[in-house]
């Protein structure tokens, strides 16, 4: 686990520009007023932008994501999240933008919450 961290750490310090303009619109609850992290350690993953409230990940993915090997990897990640009622949307590096980031979150607003999860709209 440790090792995640630092690597995450590592990849805030590195981020491509497109995750950098992803960041400026998620942070601080620019993006209708939801809590993000970035490059946040989640059940052994380091997932781009996570928000605990929605159970929501997004990833900007480039051009390594279009390989069979990344492509597989991406859906088992995604398989493994949604075991945990965590929701992942990949976005291409060109899409990112606040429409696509809003819709997005929009989505996953209007989703119904897991009975499990104990989370939900309470009025």
């Amino acid at each position: 686990m440790r090792d995640k961290i630092i690597r995450a750490r590592m990849l805030r310090k590195h981020a491509t520009p497109a995750e950098r303009q992803a960041w400026t619109m998620l942070r601080d609850h620019r993006c209708l007023g939801y809590h993000f992290r970035r490059q946040h350690v989640l059940h052994g993953f380091i997932c781009d932008f996570y928000c605990a409230r929605l159970r929501l990940v997004i990833e900007v993915d480039g051009g390594y994501h279009d390989t069979r090997q990344a492509r597989e990897y991406d859906a088992g990640r995604s398989d493994v999240l949604r075991q945990f009622d965590i929701q992942t949307y990949r976005i291409r590096n060109e899409e990112v933008s606040r429409e696509r980031l809003q819709a997005i979150i929009r989505s996953a607003k209007e989703r119904s919450p897991s009975p499990r999860s104990g989370e939900g709209d309470r009025g």
